[in-house]
């Protein structure tokens, strides 16, 4: 494994990749959903913790996200299983054209 230099805040991540934010902190909520070492908490001193990916676990998203889009039953399902606030899931139905 390559040694990790930098990593980008999933704010960052939600505007590089044009996904909801709520939705990718959803899915980095559990650290089994994406490999090993892609998801990192910056702690600053302050009770709440940062999350940040790696340049991989950018990429392992970006797959994950687009298999899931492969059709309009996948991706309900796939929100289902992530999300857990009907509200967060009907907002980016909305917005998603799968």
């Amino acid at each position: 494994m390559a040694t990790i230099t930098h990593v980008f805040t999933i704010d960052h991540v939600s505007q590089m990749i044009g996904e909801d934010i709520e939705l990718l902190q959803a899915i980095v909520s559990n650290d089994d959903n994406l490999s090993y070492g892609n998801i990192i908490s910056v702690h600053d001193g302050t009770e709440e913790a940062i999350t940040a990916l790696t340049d991989d676990g950018i990429d392992e998203l970006r797959q994950m996200l687009a298999h899931a889009r492969r059709s309009a039953e996948k991706w309900s399902d796939f929100l289902n299983d992530f999300v857990s606030d009907p509200d967060i899931i009907a907002r980016i139905k909305a917005r998603s054209p799968a």
